[in-house]
């Protein structure tokens, strides 16, 4: 089945406002005009997927049918391999808790911190059609946090290829797309497939 173009407004389906910052800027290439769920005073539903992808859709198909408009949504977060790749998500005290349950399990070394940070991205419209894409970055889990950029676990992951962590890189720096960057982080990375099936060429 043919993909389906975003040619209208569309509903950002987040109340994160770091979230938010990172896919308006990530559409404004394209010429979206953009609006966030908070602004359109839409409640936000609760979050009953096990998946990162279950969970985008629900915020993405509420958004659609409360609005009528095309809504995109992403769910993601940190995924810990010595923790069984157990999403994490509850940012308030959430790094010392990882930390934590790392240590107990003697995780101290770099081998044994390894994470994947991954987003899922779900474009929903009013008539039901839904486009799905998930990206995925690979890294390790430092500590003590470094950098006050970004918001949620950036601070303590550390992509691989790099000695920063996304906490000391700019937006642009994570989320610069090609030709002019190199979509690192794992919300670049969903949404390059998106753009690719979805949004046709930046303006």
């Amino acid at each position: 089945m043919r993909n389906r173009l975003i040619t209208e407004r569309l509903v950002i389906a987040t109340h994160n406002p770091g979230k938010l910052i990172e896919m308006r800027e990530l559409m404004i290439p394209y010429g979206i005009t953009c609006v966030s769920a908070g602004k359109l005073g839409l409640p936000e539903p609760e979050e009953t997927g096990t998946t990162f992808m279950e969970n985008a859709r629900i915020k993405a198909v509420a958004a659609a049918k409360a609005s009528r408009m095309t809504a995109f949504a992403d769910d993601s977060g940190l995924a810990v391999d010595v923790l069984n790749g157990d999403p994490a998500k509850d940012f308030a005290a959430a790094m010392q808790k990882i930390e934590t349950l790392l240590q107990e399990k003697k995780a101290t070394q770099p081998e044994y911190r390894r994470a994947q940070f991954v987003s899922a991205l779900c474009v929903a419209w009013p008539d039901g059609h839904r486009e799905e894409f998930e990206g995925t970055v690979s890294g390790t889990l430092v500590w003590p946090p470094r950098g006050t950029r970004g918001f949620g676990y950036d601070p303590m992951f550390q992509p691989d290829g790099h000695d920063r962590t996304f906490g000391e890189m700019t937006n642009d720096e994570k989320n610069r797309l090609p030709p002019r960057g190199r979509g690192l982080s794992h919300r670049a990375r969903a949404f390059m497939k998106l753009a690719a099936a979805c949004l046709g060429r930046p303006g």
